[in-house]
């Protein structure tokens, strides 16, 4: 299960951190410009995800922002994502847009996985009123 592999990471940071405490501990993301080629070792930090398709909207690999989807193409395949565990209880910046992870097309509470923030160029809203969202698996 992705979510629990993801609470196992949020436990294993807290663990290795004396004094954090685990309701502190959140999962954060970074999207890489570099290929899922290009990478040939794991981060020091968290994990690496590839293979995540974008539904409702594209990607700009060069700008590393949300767009418009292209006319015809239904899901964009996203770079690598950085995901790691950090100790925070700020909230999110909310010219981020907090894009939901599901598992299948077939979006239900059981086939939520967890979200990640993704830069935009435009208000998080346009995107929210689009319903983008990562899917793990398009059939």
């Amino acid at each position: 299960m992705p979510a629990g592999f993801l609470t196992a990471m949020r436990q294993e940071v807290t663990r290795a951190n004396k004094g954090w405490a685990l309701d502190t501990v959140t999962i954060n993301n970074k999207v890489l410009t570099e290929s899922n080629e290009r990478i040939k070792a794991p981060p020091t930090e968290g994990v690496y995800v590839y293979g995540l398709h974008l539904d409702g909207a594209g990607w700009n690999i060069k700008n590393i922002h949300l767009i418009e989807a292209r006319p015809k193409v239904l899901f964009t395949c996203m770079p690598v994502i950085h995901m790691f565990a950090v100790r925070s209880t700020a909230p999110i910046d909310p010219k981020l847009y907090v894009c939901p992870i599901y598992r299948k097309s077939k979006r239900t509470d059981l086939n939520y996985i967890t979200a990640v923030v993704l830069s935009t160029a435009l208000s998080p809203d346009h995107w929210i009123m689009r319903g983008v969202a990562l899917l793990c698996d398009t059939t």
